[in-house]
């Protein structure tokens, strides 16, 4: 039996967006290819430009920009809203919560059952919960 992923480097990005219906345009593969074909990440769309020129790649900040909210839109990635001026992509979409450590501008995953979130307030009328993100921000200690 052939394997797929040595004959088709892209096989998997191609597959990915198309499940989503996104089309593979090259910039699209490129950059499913550096984020779902390893571990899950958190980048910034300034980290990955720089993993993208790291691979001898021409994509433009911008065009990343776009990429990146793409795949969030078709569910792809979680957008983390850290601050008003921090925004990361999480290529871990399962339930989860974060670790923000401050001093190295990262992220770590914290599982959703090590958080108990026992007292919420009521929702207005004629409203939902739809999810609760919880971000603690990590200091070192003086």
């Amino acid at each position: 039996m052939l394997d797929m992923d040595n004959e088709r480097p892209y096989a998997r990005a191609v597959q990915k967006l198309r499940q989503v219906g996104l089309r593979p345009t090259r910039q699209r593969l490129a950059l499913a290819k550096i984020l779902f074909e390893g571990p899950n990440c958190h980048v910034t769309a300034e980290i990955l430009h720089t993993r993208v020129e790291k691979a001898n790649l021409n994509i433009s900040l911008a065009t990343i920009y776009n990429s990146l909210h793409q795949f969030t839109d078709v569910g792809l990635l979680k957008e983390v809203v850290v601050d008003s001026g921090r925004t990361y992509f999480d290529t871990n979409i399962s339930e989860h919560h974060h670790y923000f450590l401050e001093e190295e501008g990262r992220l770590e995953d914290i599982p959703v059952d090590k958080i108990n979130i026992n007292m919420l307030p009521d929702v207005p009328e004629g409203k939902k919960f739809s999810k609760v993100d919880v971000i603690i921000h990590v200091a070192e200690e003086n």
